[in-house]
């Protein structure tokens, strides 16, 4: 069985940390689900309060952030063999 895994070498300093992939892929991701989460709560939400994620923006927009982290960083990623 062969492994056609591509592995990419680890950023060494800090300004190659914040140019690489390693930071902006879960970074863009909790972005664009806190956004996400943020506008099911305000077209969505629920107006009763009885809601305990989307009565609030807040609650909404972690946990859109937080899904849209592991979305993108899932630990289940398999490699093409």
């Amino acid at each position: 069985m062969q492994n056609d895994c591509e592995v990419k070498p680890k950023p060494k300093t800090i300004r190659e940390f914040f140019r690489s992939s390693y930071f902006w892929k879960p970074f863009l991701s909790i972005v664009i689900g806190g956004l996400a989460g943020f506008l099911y709560y305000y077209f969505v939400g629920c107006t009763s309060g009885t809601c305990p994620i989307t009565s609030q923006p807040l609650p909404s927009i972690i946990t859109g952030g937080v899904f849209g982290f592991l979305f993108t960083s899932s630990p289940c990623v398999k490699c093409n063999s």
